[in-house]
């Protein structure tokens, strides 16, 4: 029956016939404040290293060097992975989106630089629903291993 409702053909995937209605609009309160990115939602598809609370609590990305040279690395990591775009990047902050493949669901991926601690501040949170299924949780967790 599925296949009668959606035909499949290779390179066809569901943003493909439906445009992308599955992405979602961005949240209006992007960006830092002092240092801080916005809180996660009460929802479990939303981590930050800024996080009180354990279900939501991610470990920030720690850096050698300097704080530009480190964001600019992490902005060539970002770049080279599937679905990725860097939307935004100034003053230690930076700015991204990821979409699916398939589906074209989009997360917002946001860090901020802390030089006093050599670490870099990380919110990855979905733009739609309600669970995330550990995807955004594994995001950063693989982009901390590129990183190294």
């Amino acid at each position: 029956m599925a296949a009668l409702l959606f035909p499949t053909r290779t390179g066809t995937t569901m943003t493909a016939l439906f445009g992308n209605l599955l992405a979602g609009a961005p949240p209006a309160a992007l960006g830092a404040r002092d240092g801080r990115l916005s809180p996660c939602p009460a929802s479990p598809n939303c981590v930050s290293s800024q996080a009180a609370d354990a279900d939501h609590r991610i470990a920030p990305i720690a850096y050698t060097g300097d704080a530009a040279g480190a964001l600019a690395k992490l902005a060539g990591v970002i770049a080279a992975q599937g679905g990725a775009t860097i939307v935004a990047q100034h003053d230690g902050y930076l700015y991204a989106t990821f979409q699916t493949p398939l589906m074209g669901f989009v997360d917002d991926v946001e860090f901020v630089v802390d030089p006093a601690r050599h670490v870099i501040h990380v919110r990855s949170a979905s733009r739609l629903g309600h669970r995330d299924f550990g995807v955004n949780r594994k995001r950063i967790e693989t982009l901390r291993a590129v990183f190294g």
